[in-house]
């Protein structure tokens, strides 16, 4: 069954077409602007607080360790940076959490059992948490694993690597806290 539209109702259903297509329009980019605005992070911004639990059952709260230099890094089980490169974390992580150090390992995607033989295959000594509705990830706006951020001792984010992490990386990021025995 066919519809036989009058030349007035062709007209308006034209210009109803158009104003849905500009108001549509219109408010894609007025909402992505503002949004955009609204959910960048820069370094040198006050990092956003959180509370989770580790897989050990341990409560972590951000602002908890204000005077500490803090690694978040976000990852996944299947990310061979992870599994390259959690080496290099654990290391500096033993050789300065007397220091004051903090890490913790913060994954969205994976079981609990994936997370925990990830965990335990690479010996990982400082916090594991599932994250598991992706809150702390959507407060750093990550979108990529991996993905490090490092937050200085007055919790202002200090840098966002995205991809993996070598040693020399770590240390150029880190070691100003740590080069003269202090926290800072």
């Amino acid at each position: 069954m066919s519809v036989a539209l009058r030349p007035h109702d062709r007209l308006c259903w034209k210009e109803m077409v158009f104003f849905l297509t500009a108001l549509a329009l219109l408010l894609l980019l007025s909402g992505c602007e503002s949004g955009q605005r609204n959910s960048q992070l820069k370094i040198g911004d006050r990092a956003p607080d959180f509370t989770v639990t580790d897989m050990a059952g341990g409560k972590i709260t951000l602002h908890e360790w204000l005077g500490h230099p803090v690694i978040l890094r976000f990852w996944s089980t299947d990310c061979i940076y992870c599994r390259a490169d959690t080496p290099i974390f654990n290391e500096y992580f033993n050789k300065y959490k007397d220091r004051g150090l903090r890490v913790v390992y913060l994954n969205s995607g994976a079981s609990q059992e994936e997370v925990a033989q990830f965990a335990g295959d690479l010996a990982i000594p400082f916090p594991v948490v599932m994250d598991k509705d992706g809150a702390v990830a959507a407060l750093y706006r990550v979108k990529i694993v991996p993905q490090t951020i490092i937050i200085d001792p007055d919790q202002k984010i200090n840098a966002a690597v995205p991809g993996g992490v070598d040693k020399a990386e770590l240390q150029r990021l880190l070691d100003k806290y740590f080069a003269h025995g202090g926290k800072r």
